[in-house]
């Protein structure tokens, strides 16, 4: 399922939310910009390590900011134009409405803060990987958490394929959300046997429980019933 758009307009524009998109665009084109090699030891150097994490070596040679700073630099990162679009994609669509109901500066904070707890859950189940983890999609699983608590009534209109064939359908964003939780946790509780693809799965689970449990303390302002494009 691929979503198009959801039926409730914002309010005011979202600021924060345009700017994530526009850095992450830009931080990407650097690293395109880069060509293969720095590419590569860019993306080891900002990129979140778990491995590196536990290394107290580590933390000798870069020091305490420099090994934790993948933490927050590793959410402007990604591993192609692919992955930069999809995630983009859903940030664009679930993102504004939530910097609507928080605000300018708690959306901010709430995105940062749903990126670093998906790092960590991701470190703690990964502990000695030594590959580095990019991508926003831990920040975005929190907007997508936030976004089901706050809006569960929106419509979420999505492309549905079957095999060759594909359509366009309204869902619910509880369901359309709820269905993609569900497979985030039921592709996380058989990494261990299966393996995930080398998509943070973990990750995207704590993002998304980080996004409820923030959207449920943060969000005092009336809920939004819902309205139709114009």
């Amino acid at each position: 399922m691929l979503p198009l758009r959801d039926n409730i307009p914002s309010r005011t524009f979202p600021l924060v939310n345009v700017s994530m998109i526009v850095l992450n665009v830009l931080v990407f084109a650097h690293q395109v910009l880069l060509g293969s090699g720095a590419e590569k030891e860019f993306l080891h150097s900002f990129g979140l390590v778990p491995r590196y994490l536990f290394s107290p070596a580590h933390y000798y040679d870069v020091g305490l900011v420099g090994g934790l700073a993948p933490l927050l630099t590793s959410m402007f990162l990604h591993g192609g134009w692919m992955h930069l679009g999809g995630n983009m994609l859903f940030l664009w669509i679930f993102g504004d409405n939530v910097e609507d109901r928080l605000g300018h500066f708690r959306y901010l904070l709430f995105y940062l803060l749903c990126g670093v707890l998906s790092g960590l859950l991701h470190v703690f189940t990964h502990p000695a990987s030594p590959y580095p983890t990019v991508g926003a999609s831990g920040a975005i699983a929190g907007v997508l958490g936030a976004y089901m608590m706050m809006f569960p009534g929106g419509r979420v209109t999505t492309v549905v394929f079957f095999f060759f064939l594909f359509t366009t359908v309204e869902i619910p964003a509880f369901v359309f959300l709820g269905i993609w939780f569900l497979f985030q946790f039921l592709n996380g509780i058989t990494e261990p046997i299966a393996g995930a693809g080398g998509v943070a799965t973990w990750a995207h689970i704590g993002g998304f429980v980080a996004g409820l449990y923030f959207a449920r303390k943060w969000d005092n302002r009336p809920k939004h019933r819902g309205a139709s494009w114009s």
